[in-house]
């Protein structure tokens, strides 16, 4: 085995199939979308060269930064929501009755295609004999909002689906990283007298600190990249409203028919996307992490 680890040739051999792969199925696209965004292209007739013009305009486009305002309030929502998700998971992992029943319940909207869970909702949202007006009126609303024709709302009422879509997601890797904490150490913390609620954010907090980072970075860059649920419940309306960047360049490449600006765009979001990315990184970086 050490013979094998020490050659070089090997070692490249091993490797070369998977970097082969990624190559093809990401970095290869990736320049593509770069070098289509400098293009004037309707994604089937001759390209033409306009340089950094698509990039340019891309800038200087209104609709584009509010779709990215819209995505980075996703971004801002999806983080402060795996809160709820920590506590649910911490909760789920103290032996309470029935623990096992809610986390499988937990996990259902994952089971669900993202078309299944936005005519879901869209049936709750119906302003006329839609669920949630329905109970709204029950309890004296008389005219109760149209939550996915309202520009002031419809926003926020497409998050709270995607919130829920990715719950179990999150509550099973926290509850995971809770349940490997060594049951030595919250007994000692018991013995010298701890509450449940030190417990909580004094031991288990700390020792899994690396994974909330983890889930961090993921809730946003999943939010910046968002797209499918947001397309079938509102396609980016009213008046896009609810357009998040994904969204925009998809219209624009394939539904405008402007292949060359639609790349611009995609290439836009993934520089936005690595920045973001990056800065998380560091704001969530530490020197050490606690070993258990």
């Amino acid at each position: 085995m050490d013979k094998v680890m020490s050659n070089k040739w090997l070692i490249a051999l091993f490797v070369l199939p998977a970097l082969l792969l990624t190559a093809i199925l990401i970095f290869i696209p990736l320049a593509l979308s770069g070098y289509y965004g400098l293009m004037d292209w309707d994604g089937i007739g001759a390209m033409k060269f306009i340089g950094l013009e698509n990039y340019m305009n891309a800038l200087q486009d209104g609709k584009f930064w509010d779709s990215a305002w819209h995505s980075f309030l996703l971004a801002i929502f999806s983080t402060l929501s795996l809160l709820l998700y920590l506590v649910i998971a911490l909760i789920l992992s103290s032996k309470i009755k029935g623990a096992d029943l809610l986390r499988k319940i937990y996990l259902i909207p994952m089971l669900l295609s993202s078309v299944a869970i936005a005519q879901l909702w869209i049936k709750i949202y119906n302003p006329t004999n839609g669920m949630l007006n329905q109970i709204l009126m029950a309890i004296g609303v008389e005219h109760p909002p149209a939550w996915l024709a309202d520009t002031a709302l419809v926003l926020y009422a497409i998050f709270v689906p995607i919130l829920w879509q990715y719950a179990g997601f999150y509550i099973l890797i926290y509850y995971a990283a809770l349940k490997n904490i060594p049951e030595s150490i919250i007994e000692a913390a018991r013995i010298d007298g701890a509450s449940p609620v030190q417990i909580a954010l004094k031991i288990k907090l700390p020792l899994i600190m690396s994974v909330v980072k983890v889930t961090i970075v993921l809730a946003v860059v999943g939010s910046l990249k968002y797209f499918d649920l947001i397309y079938v419940m509102t396609g980016g309306g009213p008046n896009g409203a609810s357009e998040v960047m994904a969204s925009y360049m998809y219209k624009l490449a394939f539904s405008s028919n402007n292949f060359g600006y639609g790349s611009a765009i995609g290439f836009v979001l993934l520089i936005i996307t690595l920045v973001v990315t990056f800065i998380v990184r560091k704001l969530t970086a530490t020197k050490e992490e606690i070993q258990y």
